[in-house]
């Protein structure tokens, strides 16, 4: 039987079609732009803490591009104050500290000479192609820095995938495949499609989401697994003593199931605006990904929101509700119910911002908790600061614009409000 979808009064109260629910999107995204003014460091962007204070003045590389990126967005929308902080930002990953002036390649943070990662530098290259849409000056030399590191040492194109991480000199590369470092090379390399118009950038981003979203997705049920071996054999035990790790938690993460949801829906789209088939899958997997998400991830221990994790049994890992897997599902419910029609994923979008709004925007000190309990408490089990507005922001902007390939694009587009 077809689902049913919303037509003609009953699409227009669609919440994304409501002046009233537009308009308050748009606060709650002024709100963030405001709230995290305060970040900004010497070096680029540091993290707040629960009071909007800065615990240090020590700048991070992936707070800084997100902050980048997010800015650049804003600027787009005609955002005033949005474009400076944009640039600093910008100066801070060519010139700061953040960058290796030895190897090249951007460390996590300022005064820690680790491990070089393909995440950080998949932000890094989000944030150039941002910044080259909105116009900013050295944009194209961050993005000419970005491609030249992800050329040289992350992409592996015998496999179509990033390389995780390597020593600080690129010797001792590490042993593991990873879904996360992908998902969000996914994004970025859908943004540079957009802000360099080359090809080549889509086309590894339609090989990403193959490989994850499709083939890997449906072989698991939709319960997408995170870690692999070399092989791309499954690591069911990866960081068993670890279940609160920040990026690479043992078991499985149903925010991630939305998240790749989305992007194969932003592939759709980026391949059909350029006049090419878009094969059927990436709305069958979308639809099955994000079904996953709320039937594994939402009130499964009897109480709202969506989990961090969850075991290879489908128990519950972490109980805590992160900030980032809200936002990121209320995104990927409204993209299926622009795709579709289908009034169960409008109904979806409601009940995630009904919890957002209710739980998670913080309206006593502003920005929002980074996570809560099953309760609905502050929680600092995977998350004690505020590392950026990125997740939050997005989400506030993404129903105020068609489904876009990137985020920077449907804003340049200007069809936001």
């Amino acid at each position: 039987m077809a689902e049913p979808s919303l037509f003609g009064e009953e699409q227009a109260k669609c919440w994304p079609n409501l002046e009233i629910h537009r308009q308050w999107l748009i606060m709650r995204g002024q709100d963030l732009l405001q709230h995290y003014r305060q970040a900004r460091v010497a070096g680029g962007f540091g993290s707040l803490d629960d009071h909007g204070k800065l615990p240090d003045q020590a700048a991070r590389t992936i707070v800084t591009a997100r902050m980048v990126h997010c800015y650049c967005v804003a600027s787009l929308m005609g955002v005033p104050g949005a474009a400076p902080l944009a640039d600093h930002g910008l100066a801070a990953l060519l010139d700061g500290p953040l960058r290796d002036p030895e190897n090249d390649g951007w460390f996590e943070e300022e005064g820690i000479d680790g491990r070089k990662q393909a995440y950080v530098h998949a932000f890094v290259a989000l944030a150039s192609a941002s910044a080259l849409m909105a116009g900013r000056p050295r944009a194209d030399e961050l993005c000419e820095a970005a491609i030249a590191v992800i050329e040289q040492h992350f992409w592996l194109a015998d496999e179509g995938v990033m390389a995780p991480s390597y020593a600080a000199d690129w010797s001792d590369p590490e042993a593991y495949r990873g879904a996360n470092a992908n998902m969000h090379s996914t994004e970025a390399f859908l943004a540079m499609a957009d802000a360099t118009g080359d090809d080549l950038w889509l086309n590894r981003a339609v090989g990403l989401v193959k490989r994850f979203g499709h083939d890997i997705a449906r072989s698991h049920d939709y319960a997408l697994p995170e870690h692999f071996d070399t092989d791309w054999q499954v690591l069911p035990d990866y960081n068993h003593d670890r279940p609160a790790d920040d990026l690479r938690p043992w078991g499985r993460t149903p925010g991630h199931f939305a998240e790749w949801a989305g992007l194969l829906l932003k592939v759709e789209q980026a391949l059909t605006g350029r006049g090419q088939a878009a094969p059927d899958w990436l709305l069958e997997d979308a639809i099955g990904l994000f079904d996953s998400t709320i039937a594994r991830g939402w009130n499964i221990d009897g109480a709202p929101g969506i989990v961090y994790t969850i075991g290879n049994e489908m128990e519950v890992s972490v109980a805590a509700r992160p900030w980032w897997v809200q936002a990121e599902a209320a995104n990927t419910a409204y993209m299926l119910h622009c795709r579709t029609g289908q009034a169960r994923f409008e109904a979806a979008y409601r009940m995630l911002w009904d919890y957002i709004a209710g739980t998670m925007i913080d309206c006593n000190k502003g920005g929002w908790h980074p996570e809560v309990d099953r309760r609905g408490g502050r929680s600092n089990r995977v998350y004690p600061l505020r590392d950026d507005l990125y997740h939050a922001f997005q989400a506030t902007i993404i129903p105020l614009m068609p489904v876009s390939a990137s985020v920077a694009g449907g804003a340049r587009s200007k069809t936001a409000v």
